[in-house]
């Protein structure tokens, strides 16, 4: 059975919405309760606090909330407590389903301890305090750095926890896209993207996440970028952590923009345009990101298949994207792309025409899902992939870009 199948059959069999005939509760949607009034009583959060989107000078919190509220985050860096209150437009941050504090100016390499405090935006007052709790900032000037890569997780909580359990701490974990099937109702979103199979995510490890074509899916869609925080306030973004220079693409759907299942919601041609520019003229022009030793792409569509040779109604891989992003990856010396998307894990290794190799992660199926364990250091760049059950897939060790 070839892999479009195979993908087909299980996003038809656990998705919700179009993809299973309207079902009310789709195999594989999240657990939720209805969203709560404003003035509400009961608890207020609605899941642990999230560490997103980390810098070497901070990072950014999120978490869900039940009603309309204020939240602000207390640091502990040194010894100095600094309290984050504020946003670019001169108000407390607040919402009614999620916030977002972004934390600046702390050192590169730091571990710091933070709580989040939450109050109550209407009556009855309330005020909720998250335990200590910490994490640590990138640090460029690290010798070595050590990440983990996840993908096509679709809402299957037993994966999720075995993920959960598998993953080591690490400096930063991608949640590389396909957190979900289809945003068909909007509070899946909270329980998905920050409370995930009842998982604490972050208690160990910072989280960059990464955009798939199914978390752009579904009426809902538009609304899923108010939980997920990026340093830059782009859906794409670098960054270097020790040795290792990232490179964060967003591939958009897997049809053109005009397809009707769609109904007129996609327009990632632009997306995909301005981050050709932005390849040419920030990344190859950054220091930092442009003589890193190694350079890693994350995305989650993968820029090369095995067999391109096939036919089918959506791609297998990100030929649109790469198009527009090829000659720009050559020039920047990318030496690998790690995705997800056609569920069957591969190692394709570099060639003439393609000088980057190309890494993709299994999953979501038990027996077909994958982590990705990478360590950069004096001896390379090694990059484990594991099923579940422990066995490797594949392990390849990159040496220094010349």
């Amino acid at each position: 059975m070839t892999i479009t199948m195979d993908r087909r059959r299980f996003l038809l069999q656990s998705a919700g919405g179009s993809l299973a005939g309207g079902l009310a509760a789709a195999r594989g949607a999240p657990a939720t309760a209805p969203l709560p009034a404003d003035g509400a009583a009961g608890p207020i959060v609605q899941s642990p606090p999230v560490v997103m989107a980390p810098r070497a000078d901070g990072a950014e919190i999120v978490w869900a909330v039940a009603r309309l509220a204020r939240g602000r985050v207390e640091v502990d860096a040194g010894g100095k407590t600094r309290v984050f209150a504020g946003t670019p437009d001169g108000f407390a941050p607040q919402g009614d389903r999620v916030l977002r504090v972004r934390l600046d100016g702390l050192k590169p390499g730091t571990v710091c301890r933070y709580r989040t405090i939450t109050e109550a935006g209407a009556p009855p007052a309330a005020r909720e305090e998250s335990p200590w709790r910490t994490f640590r900032t990138l640090d460029p000037a690290a010798s070595a750095t050590h990440f983990a890569v996840w993908n096509d997780t679709h809402n299957q909580a037993p994966v999720l926890g075995k993920l959960d359990d598998l993953t080591p701490e690490v400096d930063v974990l991608f949640w590389n896209g396909d957190t979900c099937n289809n945003w068909d109702e909007e509070n899946w979103i909270a329980p998905t993207l920050l409370h995930p199979g009842g998982r604490d995510l972050t208690a160990r490890r910072p989280l960059c996440f990464v955009w798939g074509n199914h978390d752009v899916r579904g009426r809902w869609a538009f609304r899923a970028s108010a939980y997920v925080a990026m340093p830059q306030g782009r859906p794409f973004h670098a960054f270097r952590s020790g040795p290792v220079a990232f490179v964060c693409l967003h591939t958009g759907e897997d049809k053109p923009d005009d397809h009707p299942s769609f109904e007129g919601r996609a327009a990632f041609e632009p997306l995909r345009r301005e981050q050709a520019a932005w390849l040419r003229d920030h990344v190859l022009a950054t220091p930092g990101l442009c003589d890193a030793p190694f350079r890693v792409v994350v995305c989650h569509m993968p820029m090369r298949m095995a067999d391109e040779t096939g036919k089918a109604d959506y791609d297998l891989f990100g030929k649109r994207s790469r198009d527009l992003w090829h000659d720009p990856l050559v020039a920047w010396k990318a030496q690998v792309v790690v995705s997800g998307h056609a569920h069957q894990p591969a190692w394709i290794p570099a060639s003439d025409a393609f000088p980057y190799a190309q890494l993709i992660g299994g999953g979501p199926k038990p027996e077909n899902a994958t982590w990705i364990d990478g360590q950069a250091g004096p001896g390379g760049l090694r990059l484990v992939m594991r099923k579940l059950d422990g066995s490797v897939v594949a392990d390849q060790t990159l040496q220094p870009v010349r």
